[in-house]
């Protein structure tokens, strides 16, 4: 899709595949839970603990779909095709072996990493043929995460969304298989969620490399595996690494707080794991608008509108700040029924909807950060977000958690007012920092390495 093209289509038709796409990510998670509950609460904790170990590696990965996406948008901008084709080249290439690497570490360890996070033992039977199955096969995320990449930075939206609307669909109906042993399937519990997302994903996989070859004619071949350019992968590390750093700072601060919440005993474990499911839906739009935001902000310095830039992220805030309080009302009113879908047990019942309705008060300083800080990054200023963000995640929201959660004995409610802090004090910074157009110096210097080649 050409670059102008881009700019014309505007943010809403760029979001809204966008958003169904993510939500697809979470449904599954939140249908595995909810599948998985039948099997009892200590079901949930334990696939809840080995799938933060999952999903920090899919971040891991994702530093190169984030770089990857960002640089392809500034050659598009500049209507260089060719280099286009050699940043998704090598961006593929990357992800495939760092996957490998990953699958494997983790396959082969799967039962230590999860005694470094105290796993309660009695949940262990649960977590670690879990991990062991999804984390062995996390070659095929990464794939996944690359070719979708590439894709949404063509402004394919449409295209990354009906992928994952169908490996979802399939992922949903091979859980009723193996979960529960339908129709003469064998029934695998926890291992059956493990395995039919593996499946969907090799599916997901082969259809994102068919259609990168017929939707943005670009020509990825087997050479893409293991011949690399360095000068392109050294741009898209630039974007990528200080992405992936505050992502990963995130949740590696999310998974100490885990552990925090795991010395509470397996009750809080378990609302915590069926909180952080539902407030996921209310992260969703604001997810999706800075990613929309993000391939705007990317195709106008590839092509020097600064000023067009500045504004458009003034206005995707207002927008992804109304949706947010509207989504977020609606699970705080129907918060009791929804947690009733994953749990009969009233003392989850009543401590989640607590802490959902706390979310009205975390998410708007949340879609700062979700915006603002993508957009930074469209324009090269990709190293102040993740250092000011480890700064705050471990300078506020760690301690706090600890001393309000534990130490004044408050809870999850302690957990997220920690939270809350944290996301309010990254998120008016970076607010600040777009407002400041400090950003511009390193706008000008990517706008100005993208003409060179």
């Amino acid at each position: 899709m050409p670059a102008n093209t881009i700019k014309k289509l505007g943010l809403f038709a760029i979001t809204w595949p966008i958003f169904i796409e993510q939500l697809s990510h979470i449904l599954p998670g939140m249908i595995d839970t909810f599948m998985v509950s039948h099997l009892g609460d200590s079901a949930v904790a334990g696939l809840a603990v080995a799938n933060q170990i999952v999903v920090f590696f899919i971040i891991l990965f994702s530093f190169v779909g984030v770089g990857c996406s960002v640089v392809i948008t500034h050659y598009l901008g500049a209507n260089d095709r060719a280099g286009a084709e050699q940043v998704a080249s090598t961006a593929v290439g990357v992800n495939f072996w760092l996957g490998v690497a990953v699958s494997v570490l983790i396959f082969a360890f799967s039962s230590e990493m999860l005694d470094l996070l105290h796993l309660p033992p009695g949940l262990m039977r649960y977590a670690q043929p879990f991990l062991a199955l999804m984390g062995g096969t996390l070659f095929l995320e990464a794939l996944n995460i690359a070719f979708a990449s590439v894709l949404r930075s063509h402004g394919r939206t449409r295209d990354a969304m009906t992928i994952t609307l169908l490996m979802n669909l399939a992922n949903i109906g091979l859980n009723f298989l193996l979960i529960f042993g339908m129709f003469g399937f064998p029934r695998l519990g926890v291992v059956g969620a493990a395995l039919s997302t593996v499946i969907s994903r090799a599916l997901a996989c082969i259809a994102f490399a068919w259609l990168i070859q017929h939707r943005t004619q670009l020509r990825l071949r087997l050479g893409s595996f293991w011949q690399f350019s360095k000068e392109y992968l050294n741009k898209i590390l630039h974007i990528g690494i200080p992405a992936a750093g505050e992502n990963l700072s995130w949740w590696m601060s999310f998974m100490v707080i885990t552990y925090f919440v795991g010395q509470m005993g397996e009750t809080s474990l378990a609302t915590f794991s069926y909180t952080m499911q539902l407030a996921m839906l209310m992260m969703m739009l604001g997810i999706s608008i800075g990613i929309g935001t993000e391939i705007m902000i990317g195709h106008m310095i590839g092509s020097g509108e600064f000023n067009a830039a500045y504004r458009q992220v003034l206005r995707s805030l207002r927008l992804g700040l109304a949706v947010t309080l509207v989504t977020t009302c609606l699970v705080a009113l129907f918060a009791p029924k929804l947690l009733r879908l994953f749990s009969s047990n009233e003392t989850i019942i009543t401590g989640g909807a607590l802490l959902l309705r706390m979310g009205l008060l975390l998410e708007p300083g949340r879609t700062f950060n979700l915006i603002v800080i993508n957009s930074l990054r469209a324009t090269g200023d990709a190293r102040f977000p993740v250092m000011f963000g480890a700064f705050s995640m471990w300078g506020l929201a760690v301690p706090v958690a600890w001393f309000l959660g534990l130490h004044l004995g408050w809870g999850l409610p302690g957990v997220w007012v920690a939270f809350t802090i944290d996301e309010w004090v990254r998120g008016i910074t970076m607010y600040l920092r777009w407002k400041s157009r400090r950003w511009e110096k390193y706008a000008k210097v990517t706008h100005a390495g993208v003409q060179k080649v």
